[in-house]
């Protein structure tokens, strides 16, 4: 296999990769921002799906209709980052804005998934002023498993 290199990272690379992922997740607002007509809704649900690998949270009208979306892959993050809670913080930050347009004031929490980011969305969801009506864990769990393979014949 050979050795592994360690890199040392130096505080001046994690300034300029931070200031890249805020000005990633400032594009997506205004992106998010510059769409067709004002949409009102009052009353909607927010799917955080955390994952080992990313977290994408995904806000719903009470129809199921999907207003908006976010990722931490779609706001630059690379490799295994893309699965921490500062990601999951910066993907809610991202959709926050886009969250008052629509004077959204209560929300459904679907939370699913085993990643590190589940914990870290709620907490953000909850810091931006709406009323949560409830908090759903939607994790499927296997009941009985695959079914075992056939008994070797020698």
């Amino acid at each position: 296999m050979g050795k592994k290199k360690i890199r040392k990272v130096t505080n001046e690379e994690l300034i300029k990769e931070r200031d890249a992922v805020e000005d990633a997740s400032r594009h997506f607002v205004a992106k998010a921002q510059a769409g067709k007509g004002k949409k009102v809704c009052e009353y909607g649900r927010a799917y955080i799906n955390s994952s080992y690998n990313n977290t994408v949270v995904t806000i719903t009208d009470y129809q199921g209709n999907v207003l908006i979306w976010s990722s931490a892959g779609s706001l630059k993050f690379k490799g295994p980052k893309k699965a921490t809670p500062f990601a999951a913080t910066k993907v809610v930050d991202a959709i926050k804005g886009k969250i008052k347009d629509l004077k959204m004031r209560k929300i459904d929490i679907f939370v699913k998934g085993v990643g590190g980011g589940r914990d870290a969305a709620v907490k953000s969801l909850a810091s931006c002023g709406l009323d949560i009506v409830r908090i759903k864990d939607v994790t499927p769990i296997p009941h009985n498993g695959c079914r075992p393979p056939r008994p070797r014949r020698v």
